[in-house]
């Protein structure tokens, strides 16, 4: 479920707070079939179902940057910021893979709007975000997104 707020100063009142849990997705080989395309990444691990059952995971795996950019759509099941003129990514301060994402896996983001600071014309947001692995003793990924938003 999302949290709505609408313009700069009801997401200002967020910062600290923990906006809740995603639902969970599921990664098929055909979302990495098409990643590995789009990227030109077409390692064995990713796309050949046959040799990665014989490799180190036991099926093939998502790409993690694959896992990464799946944030930004179980983000905004999570929070829904209306009334500004434009919502862009900054960046990332940190990102791990601490466990792969076995092909078949469902994952869901647990996000915390670590803090809203003001920058010329806007916010910038810093969200600490964990993607969980269905069943899974470590995540997927840890990691610290920056988005700015403008009034």
């Amino acid at each position: 479920m999302s949290i709505t707020v609408n313009g700069i100063d009801e997401l200002k009142k967020l910062a600290g707070s923990d906006l809740g849990t995603s639902e969970w997705i599921e990664v098929t080989q055909e979302r990495i079939n098409t990643f590995a395309d789009a990227t030109g990444d077409h390692q064995w691990i990713h796309v050949d179902p046959e040799k990665a059952a014989e490799g180190p995971f036991g099926a093939p795996i998502a790409h993690g940057y694959l896992t990464l950019s799946l944030f930004i759509p179980l983000f905004t099941e999570l929070l829904d910021v209306q009334g500004v003129t434009t919502k862009v990514n900054y960046g990332l301060n940190k990102v791990r893979f601490p466990s792969p994402v076995k092909v078949g896996s469902k994952i869901r983001l647990v996000g915390r709007l670590a803090d809203v600071e003001e920058v010329p014309g806007g916010v910038q947001i810093t969200v600490d975000g964990t993607i969980e692995i269905e069943g899974a003793p470590k995540p997927a990924a840890v990691l610290q997104s920056l988005s700015r938003f403008y009034g």
